[in-house]
């Protein structure tokens, strides 16, 4: 039972980097029902600023920080030039879908220029002295201790300015109807910058938090966890913030008890095929809720 304790928080730690996440995609697609695949590519600029600002000796919660405002700003240029143009156009869904994997595809190639970030696997410094504790017999680790207080601390910071805020109630507003939004005044460009900032932004923290745990960097980094993360938003219900938790923390479950009880070559195979079970049972996702489509 220890052991399988020990595994649970394991499991903890991956689906709350992942929750994180994405919580970045089921905003976006809440907003403007876009699938932002470049969000997984922010993930690895915010691992990276956040290690730039380690090596200069600025304490961690100040590199962290300094990332997710380089993030905010950069979901809100990618917002700018990238998506913003398609939408006034009123160009369809798939040329938005097309677009977010050119970004994706450009900040993965611009970031391995030697100009930028370079080619080469980095070493991510330790943000905290790595101890450890012994809980009720669960070995409980320093990081996993970071891992879950900044998660819990985002996670809490973001259902206040969601449900306690002007913007918050703008961006439920919209989510729930662009058009009679725009008729009652709000800014509908503005809270969907807002909102591309927000979601970069907790991405940025989770580089950095995928970095603490897992002590490498490189261009091409936040493909894994930016795909597995779009998943657990689609099993929690893609749309849903509480739908977005459960379904990462479900996916980090699903991946480490696998990884440890069965095989590690199946972890993959096992989350995706708990995504497709749900899915089979309730299209719409866990918390999701299927509605009708206008035409």
């Amino acid at each position: 039972m220890g052991q399988f304790a020990e595994q649970v928080v394991n499991g903890l730690q991956l689906g709350f980097v992942y929750a994180l996440i994405a919580v970045g995609y089921t905003m976006v697609y809440g907003i403007i029902k876009l699938i932002n695949f470049a969000h997984g590519d922010v993930i690895m600029v915010g691992a990276f600023v956040t290690y730039f600002g380690l090596v200069r000796g600025i304490p961690w919660p100040a590199a962290i920080l300094i990332g997710m405002a380089t993030c905010a700003l950069l979901g809100v240029v990618i917002e700018r030039l990238a998506y913003r143009p398609l939408r006034v156009k009123g160009a369809p869904r798939i040329a938005a879908l097309i677009t977010a994997i050119g970004v994706s595809l450009f900040l993965e190639n611009f970031a391995s220029l030697r100009i930028a970030f370079g080619p080469d696997h980095r070493q991510f410094p330790a943000m905290v002295t790595r101890l450890q504790w012994n809980v009720f017999g669960v070995t409980i680790s320093s990081v996993q201790v970071l891992i879950a207080g900044v998660t819990v601390l985002l996670v809490l910071i973001l259902q206040l300015v969601v449900y306690r805020t002007k913007i918050g109630k703008a961006m439920r507003a919209v989510a729930l109807d662009m058009d009679a939004a725009r008729l009652m005044g709000i800014n509908v460009d503005r809270v969907i910058a807002f909102t591309f900032a927000i979601g970069s932004a907790l991405a940025a923290a989770a580089g950095a938090l995928w970095a603490a745990a897992y002590p490498q960097i490189w261009p091409y980094m936040g493909i894994p966890p930016g795909l597995k993360a779009f998943t657990a938003a689609v099993l929690g219900g893609i749309g849903s913030i509480p739908g977005a938790l459960l379904g990462a923390v479900l996916m980090g479950q699903a991946e480490v008890l696998t990884a440890a009880y069965i095989t590690t070559d199946f972890r993959d195979a096992v989350a995706f095929a708990l995504l497709i079970l749900v899915l089979l049972v309730r299209p719409a996702g866990l918390l999701g809720k299927a509605g009708p489509e206008k035409v």
